[in-house]
């Protein structure tokens, strides 16, 4: 059983949750889980001078995704950060080139899941997660979210991300906030539940 977390990250708070959302999958018997990222498009001399280039030397090991790898996935799990209540333009761009995968059909029963982040507490969590699925729905994907079975969801105690569509973070108008520990439990239980559903439909 395959599962692969596709993400774009700017500053490192996407990554984080892929990470998180990864180490959930590899809890679950027999899941072979891989991490890669999507093409960058920002001009490198834009990345340096916001910083991003720095940040981004942390996850620059991790392989960059292609579009025909898709079909080798039992499941796949997409991390975005949230432009204007909407995926980035990078992850955009990346969907935008699985046409070929869109006439053979060669996404079709595959889970499909997404996590995002965003500057402010109601900067767009949940209009990115849902449009988001719109494209998955298109690739005739199954899609999976986060159940209220994971208790973090319910947390009134502080600011924190998490939805019931999917994982997610506040990164803070100045990229200054981390994930919190209640956000990185709720990846990790997105990457355990769709790795567990996913196992019940390959075997």
């Amino acid at each position: 059983m395959k599962v692969q977390v596709i993400f774009y990250s700017m500053y490192g708070h996407i990554y984080r949750l892929a990470e998180a959302v990864a180490s959930g999958a590899k809890e679950v018997e027999g899941a072979e889980v891989s991490i890669y990222r999507v093409p960058e498009l920002v001009p490198p001399e834009v990345l340096e001078k916001s910083g991003a280039a720095a940040a981004q030397a942390a996850f620059a090991h991790i392989p960059i995704a292609t579009t025909q790898q898709l079909t080798e996935a039992d499941a796949i799990i997409f991390g975005t950060p949230t432009r204007f209540g909407m995926m980035c333009a990078q992850m955009r761009n990346f969907l935008d080139q699985t046409g070929g995968l869109w006439v053979s059909g060669g996404l079709i029963g595959k889970v499909g899941s997404v996590f995002c982040s965003t500057a402010t507490q109601h900067g767009g969590q949940e209009t990115t997660i849902t449009s988001f699925h719109t494209t998955l729905l298109h690739h005739g994907m199954i899609i999976v979210g986060t159940p209220y079975s994971e208790a973090g969801l319910m947390n009134m105690t502080e600011i924190t991300g998490g939805t019931p569509y999917g994982a997610s973070t506040l990164a803070g108008a100045d990229g200054s906030r981390t994930p919190s520990e209640n956000e990185l439990k709720i990846a990790r239980f997105q990457g355990k539940h769709v790795a567990e559903i996913t196992h019940k439909l390959v075997h």
